[in-house]
């Protein structure tokens, strides 16, 4: 199954001067290796905003550059806004990158693999899955 997963994640194994090898980014070179990772389009520009040289972040450009953004449609965005008006009414609040990523995780049957205990919260309102990082 794929797994279309979050900034934090990509962001521990790649925006990191040394790199942590930790079972974290192990799982993400899994997920990567057997074409199960997915990245989309808010994910790869909140990955790659902030540097304060420009060779940081054209080096982690070329690295993403191998990754084809999924595709986003007008239902995955709607969606998103009615996960955020739900989570909002329900005492939850969240950003507009997490709930997109519950709207596409749900319309196309993926898990998400994040580190954000925000997604928890959501998981109360939004029937998603969270991938479960599986040991081998």
């Amino acid at each position: 199954m794929s797994v279309v997963v979050d900034t934090n994640v990509w962001s521990l194994a790649l925006r990191r001067k040394k790199p942590i090898h930790t079972e974290i980014t192990s799982t993400l070179k899994n997920l990567i290796t057997q074409n199960q990772a997915i990245l989309i389009g808010p994910v790869r520009q909140e990955l790659l905003t902030g540097f304060r040289e420009k060779h940081q972040f054209e080096k982690l450009q070329s690295q993403l550059i191998n990754f084809d953004n999924y595709p986003i449609t007008v239902s995955d965005y709607e969606k998103a806004a009615f996960y955020h008006t739900l989570c909002r009414q329900n005492g939850v609040q969240g950003s507009t990158v997490d709930l997109l990523l519950c709207a596409i995780a749900l319309n196309n049957q993926l898990e998400i693999f994040t580190l954000d205990k925000d997604f928890e919260l959501y998981q109360k309102h939004i029937p998603i899955k969270l991938y479960q990082r599986r040991t081998a």
